[in-house]
């Protein structure tokens, strides 16, 4: 079956009919990601459909996932028309802000739209440098934030491992919403270079790669991973209590795009969604099916007693994006965070 972007975006549009038809509580619905700012949302061959049911009340789910064919999934996410209603706090919101500045609107029952977006837009704002700061500024403070809960910890299991990587992400994502919307995380370690150049802080990209470990490891470790990824991933994608992301329906979806960039000019793009799933799969699976990420995690030097040695260099690189922030305050004539 040839799929293309057309034909993603007229499933979405079908599913926000039949869902809004039988369900009176939709009143909008708008599609989102990279089906949207990129001509070819394609990652290996695979994609899925960031589409967002907006509910007159607070929806009783906030998120699901459903399976189309083994490469193509709609990721569905409800939010609350009450959501949208300050646009001085979507202005400020690093996610829902972007989410909201320029999405494909593809159904309306009421109209909320309009109202929203000139809200949104008005005066240029949300793209000026007061409005950039106070988005970058909340992603590296809930970085920071996380940060200070790994400072005192020595060993690093599923749930230390998971809470560096979002740390960094969100102080990747901080110098990253300087110049456009904040980066997912299968495309992460391929966007964030330009983002890096974009705000003139090149070190950044090999601080990251560095505070992930991929020096220690090539495209052939990577692929001898995989399997026991895939055996993770799959035997977690059951349990209740895992992260969302790790879902059945999602296995395609990473795995081909692990594939697909472990066989292109830059392999080690794949270490970051790799290890990110990897450990989430790993925090409720059972101690003696951990031991494979656990090797993983020793290799990157994120295990044992060298994890207490990134969370030092995290925080090293959090001061970084600390001073880039306040070098953008200064040139923009906004105050410091000194």
């Amino acid at each position: 079956m040839r799929v293309t972007r057309e034909t993603l975006i007229r499933i979405a549009k079908e599913t926000a009919q039949e869902r809004s038809y039988n369900d009176r509580n939709i009143v909008a619905a708008y599609l989102t990601g990279s089906l949207v700012d990129k001509p070819d949302p394609m990652l290996g061959g695979t994609a899925d459909i960031d589409l967002i049911f907006v509910h007159a009340s607070t929806p009783m789910l906030k998120r699901e996932l459903v399976k189309l064919t083994p490469d193509f999934h709609l990721d569905i996410g409800h939010r609350a028309r009450a959501e949208f209603k300050s646009p001085r706090e979507l202005r400020s919101d690093p996610w829902l802000g972007y989410e909201m500045f320029a999405p494909m609107l593809i159904y309306e029952r009421e109209k909320i739209f309009d109202f929203v977006q000139a809200a949104l837009r008005a005066g240029n704002e949300f793209e000026g440098p007061a409005m950039t700061l106070q988005r970058c500024r909340r992603l590296y403070n809930h970085g920071r934030q996380i940060w200070i809960d790994l400072s005192d910890i020595e060993q690093g299991g599923p749930n230390e491992v998971s809470k560096y990587f979002k740390s960094l992400f969100h102080a990747v994502n901080a110098v990253a919403e300087l110049s456009g919307p904040p980066i997912q995380e299968r495309r992460l370690l391929l966007e964030f270079p330009a983002r890096a150049e974009a705000a003139k802080r090149p070190n950044l990209t090999a601080g990251l790669f560095g505070l992930i470990g991929a020096s220690g490891v090539g495209a052939e470790t990577l692929s001898t991973w995989l399997p026991q990824w895939k055996e993770a991933f799959t035997a977690a994608s059951g349990n209740a209590k895992v992260d969302g992301r790790i879902h059945s329906a999602r296995v395609n979806y990473y795995e081909k795009a692990f594939r697909s960039m472990l066989e292109s000019d830059h392999p080690s793009a794949a270490l970051w969604p790799l290890m990110q799933t990897w450990t989430l799969a790993a925090q409720v699976l059972p101690g003696e099916d951990t031991a494979p990420w656990l090797a993983a995690c020793a290799t990157l030097g994120l295990a044992g007693g060298n994890f207490a040695q990134r969370v030092e260099a995290l925080d090293q690189y959090l001061d970084e994006v600390d001073i880039l922030l306040d070098a953008f305050a200064s040139s923009n004539g906004l105050e410091t965070s000194a």
